[in-house]
């Protein structure tokens, strides 16, 4: 039976942030994730966590300015150390929120790096933070994003995330596959999820176009969800979607899901 965790980074929006936690548990919510929580005190959010009784399932490492739109810097020749004070900075947060999972976002490639640069650079990083990582008992993930919504992001397809977990070879590496990202990329969401589903540490959703909840576009939610459980995912899956008309109003689909 799937689980499903609320992001509060795009769910919940009707209210401040730290309202959210208890906004996802009164809508039977039992996990929960965003994009970052470092502009918040560590001890905020865990105070959250246990009043909510929530489990705090994944977030991201430190992307960068976000608000300038950088998004993630992994694969940055000149912001390997930046990167790597951000693994440690992550870890912090992980430990004191019980979060087993962080998510590596690789970045946009600047024009003026190669594709080989930017390649050697996210697979030192990668390797760097896995290890770091796996000594305090946190997985990593990487993530392939459409270059619809960010133009230049470096990981973009399954392949490629599959092939770049392959090379690092650390045990603690695994594949966040985002349908919603998948649909738009490469599509042929079953038989993709199958056949790196041994990589696959955790799955996000929104249906598309539009980034909108689960049957408010072309994806055949009710089938694929089924498929995933039936195939033994037994992971999280994180509902990164925009709410098309208030949080609340749009959660009927849950009722559908299996």
């Amino acid at each position: 039976m799937a689980k499903f965790a609320a992001n509060l980074s795009m769910l919940f929006n009707e209210y401040p942030f730290m309202a959210r936690f208890a906004a996802a548990k009164k809508a039977g919510f039992d996990g929960v994730e965003y994009l970052f929580p470092y502009e918040f005190s560590a001890q905020e959010i865990a105070e959250q966590l246990d009043k909510q009784q929530l489990t705090q399932v994944l977030f991201n490492l430190p992307a960068g300015n976000w608000l300038a739109g950088e998004r993630g810097i992994a694969c940055l020749p000149d912001r390997v150390d930046e990167f790597r004070r951000g693994v440690e900075s992550a870890i912090v947060y992980a430990n004191a929120l019980g979060c087993r999972q962080v998510n590596c976002l690789a970045g946009k490639k600047p024009h003026n790096v190669s594709v080989e640069q930017a390649h050697r650079t996210l697979v030192d990083n990668l390797k760097f933070a896995a290890q770091r990582l796996a000594e305090q008992g946190i997985n990593l993930l990487l993530e392939a994003i459409n270059t619809r919504d960010i133009a230049d992001f470096f990981v973009n397809r399954s392949p490629q995330a599959a092939a770049i977990i392959a090379e690092v070879g650390a045990s603690n590496l695994g594949y966040q596959y985002d349908i919603y990202h998948m649909q738009i990329m490469e599509g042929d969401l079953t038989t993709t999820f199958e056949r790196y589903l041994p990589i696959i540490g955790h799955v996000q959703l929104a249906d598309n176009p539009g980034r909108h909840e689960p049957g408010s576009g072309e994806i055949n939610y009710p089938f694929l969800l089924k498929r995933i459980d039936a195939l033994g995912y037994s992971g999280w899956i994180g509902c990164e979607y925009i709410p098309a008309n208030g949080t609340e109003a749009g959660l009927g689909w849950l009722k559908q899901m299996p």
